[in-house]
C-alpha cells in the first residue's frame, strides 16, 4: 500500500479502528488456541489439515490487522459540512437517476478503503465516482462501465 492518504468518514474511522481491536484481541489469540491444540494432537503436522487452516487464518489476520494499521496510520478524515454543496466532493451524499429509469440511487462518496457499493458507499476512485466529483446538480455524467457507457443525472448533493 502506498503513502497517500486514506479518507475515511468520522464513521468509517471508527469502523476500521473497531475491527482491528477485534482481530488484535479476540481473533489472534483464538488463532492461537487453534495452532497450540491442532499442534497437542501430536502426529505428522504436514499431515494434519487443522495445523494448516489455523496457520492459514493466522496468515489471514496478521495480514488483516497490518492492512488496517498501514489504512488507519495514513487516514485523513472527511469532515461534514454543514454548508450547502453545489458540486459533488468526497464525502456527499449524492443522488442520481441512471437515464432511462425513474428510480433514484443514493450514494455516499467514501475514500477506497471505506467503500462498500452494497452500502451505497462508493470509492471516490471508482469509475462513477470519478464521474460524479465536481459535477452540479442537473447536471449529466457518464460513466464507462465494462457493458458501455452509462448515463447519469444528478438530482441533490447533500
Amino acid at each position: 500500500m502506498s503513502n497517500q492518504p486514506q479518507y475515511l468518514t468520522p464513521e468509517g474511522l471508527k469502523t476500521l479502528e473497531a475491527r482491528l481491536k477485534e482481530l488484535r484481541e479476540v481473533r489472534r489469540y483464538q488463532v492461537a488456541e487453534r495452532l497450540r491444540q491442532a499442534m497437542e494432537e501430536g502426529g505428522d503436522l504436514s499431515e494434519n489439515a487443522e495445523y494448516e487452516d489455523a496457520k492459514n487464518e493466522q496468515a489471514f489476520v496478521e495480514g488483516e490487522i497490518l492492512r488496517l494499521e498501514t489504512i488507519l496510520s495514513s487516514a485523513q478524515i472527511i469532515e461534514e459540512s454543514t454548508k450547502k454543496k453545489d458540486q459533488v466532493i468526497l464525502g456527499a451524499h449524492v443522488t442520481v437517476i441512471e437515464e432511462g429509469s425513474s428510480e433514484k440511487e443514493v450514494y455516499h462518496l467514501v475514500g477506497s478503503a471505506e467503500a462498500n457499493p452494497m452500502d451505497g458507499k462508493i470509492s471516490v476512485e471508482s469509475p462513477l465516482g470519478k464521474a460524479l466529483m465536481g459535477a452540479k446538480v442537473n447536471q449529466k455524467v457518464l460513466v464507462n462501465a465494462p457493458e458501455g457507457q452509462i448515463k447519469f443525472v444528478i438530482k441533490k448533493i447533500d
